[in-house]
């Protein structure tokens, strides 16, 4: 591969980039689809909330269990092997979906969906940072993480609109041309796949890992439900995924490469992926809320609402290139300034609308410029065998923080709105995220801040 200067991906990475990332396109933008018509599939299927959440909640639970397999499964099969069949998996899960006769079915049907999603990301990265060099690998991030900007943009759109106007088949019937397309083009982009390696599959660490992420991930979406940590629908599942997950790093399973924890930016890394969902994706979750139940705004203009987010992520893309200068550590800290400048406004009740824009710009910039720099703290020091086992494993890391995040900030919202008007509730939670984010930068600190040896 040859490049016409170092500072620059050439034509053949982008290429792959870019029919990667039109896969990565699917899962991002179902999710968000799928969470705007929860309401209309309840009413269509005749179903309680309480069981129509589990069409979230299975999906999130099966693309957990389908993450520690994506390293092994990568190197055993081949990366291209496995992207491909995690395209065909998550278009059978869609198509079935959108046939599904009963709440039941859609239900089961969204384990398909979710254990192709889970397969994708990591494998996605395996095959990029393979392909792009480490010395470039900011850049090659500001192409990779596009769809997971693009859906919380496009998703609430689409999905009003689909609801709106045409059958709730269809928020599953529309994953079928961009999954078709990027299979297509996989099989003529993608270069084939080196000789496998022979390594057998750890099926005792696989029972630990996977119903570990499971159990924790499951009790968390159980907090909001039963109001807080405290109850035994929360802590037994918790409990038991977390002895589960110690039995699984006691037993030094070759699924997951624990030592790679013994480079220090990865470790600072992962620590900053975890501690990021409580401040940044937690606070996602109040976002779209606060403008429903503080400011009265319909789900379809409360997504609207959200758009000045995405534009800033957008703007952020130069991050990238500013990480493979100057090296993560001041991009990080700097995106970290920025999401907490962004989201002072939402601290206080009674914020105007157009400062609100103007906070949404800046926070989705800062959010993106960590998202970025943080991946390339993670990989920049790795060498390209640990690629697939660092892809899982801050994939993994990146479920556990948001889950935890979101449900820490699940229960302090709930909390204040007991005792306090919904404008303040939501001013408080907010200065609880902002406090989240501060924290994140102790492990910044650790990251490097210089430009890695090429």
């Amino acid at each position: 591969m040859t490049t016409a200067t170092p500072d620059r991906l050439d034509r053949a990475v982008l290429k792959l980039a870019a029919v990667l990332v039109l896969g990565a396109l699917a899962p991002l933008l179902d999710s968000t689809i799928v969470t705007v018509a929860i309401h209309t599939l309840g009413a269509e299927l005749h179903a309680p909330v309480s069981t129509v959440q589990w069409v979230s909640t299975a999906y999130l639970l099966a693309l957990a269990m389908a993450i520690p397999i994506t390293g092994w499964s990568a190197n055993r099969f081949g990366a291209k092997r496995m992207w491909i069949v995690a395209l065909a998996l998550f278009l059978a899960g869609s198509m079935l979906c959108g046939v599904a006769w009963n709440i039941g079915s859609l239900i089961a049907f969204r384990v398909i969906q979710g254990i192709g999603g889970g397969l994708m990301l990591p494998i996605l990265q395996t095959i990029l940072l393979r392909a792009a060099g480490r010395e470039r690998i900011g850049r090659l991030m500001a192409v990779v993480t596009l769809p997971a900007l693009i859906g919380p943009i496009l998703g609430p759109v689409i999905g009003g609109l689909l609801v709106g106007h045409l059958s709730w088949r269809w928020i599953f019937y529309v994953n079928a041309p961009i999954c078709i397309l990027a299979i297509v083009l996989a099989i003529r982009t993608l270069k084939p796949d080196p000789e496998p390696a022979a390594a057998a599959l750890d099926v005792p660490g696989l029972l630990l890992i996977s119903p570990a992420l499971a159990g924790i991930i499951y009790g968390l979406t159980q907090v909001g439900t039963h109001g807080g940590f405290g109850h035994v629908a929360v802590l037994v599942p918790i409990g038991a995924g977390l002895i589960l997950l110690l039995a699984f790093i006691l037993r030094r399973s070759p699924l997951i490469d624990l030592t790679l924890f013994r480079t220090r930016s990865f470790a600072a890394s992962t620590a900053l992926l975890f501690l990021t969902g409580f401040g940044l994706y937690g606070a996602m979750l109040l976002l779209p809320l606060f403008y429903q139940q503080a400011r009265g705004e319909t789900v379809t203009a409360a997504g609207l609402l959200l758009v000045p987010q995405g534009i800033g992520s957008l703007l952020a893309r130069v991050a990238g290139g500013l990480t493979d200068r100057f090296g993560p550590r001041p991009v990080v800290l700097a995106g970290l300034a920025l999401t907490t400048l962004g989201t002072i406004p939402f601290a206080f009740a009674g914020t105007s609308y157009a400062l609100l824009a103007i906070a949404l710009v800046i926070r989705g910039a800062g959010l993106s410029a960590v998202n970025l720099a943080v991946m390339v703290g993670a990989f920049r020091e790795l060498d390209p065998q640990h690629i697939p086992d660092a892809s899982s494993t801050t994939r993994i890391m990146q479920q556990l923080g948001g889950a935890f995040g979101a449900a820490t900030l699940a229960v302090i919202l709930q909390n204040q709105l007991t005792g306090h008007q919904a404008p303040d509730a939501y001013a408080h939670s907010f200065a609880w995220a902002i406090g989240f984010t501060v924290i994140a930068t102790i492990p910044a600190l650790f990251l490097p801040k210089r430009r890695a040896l090429e």
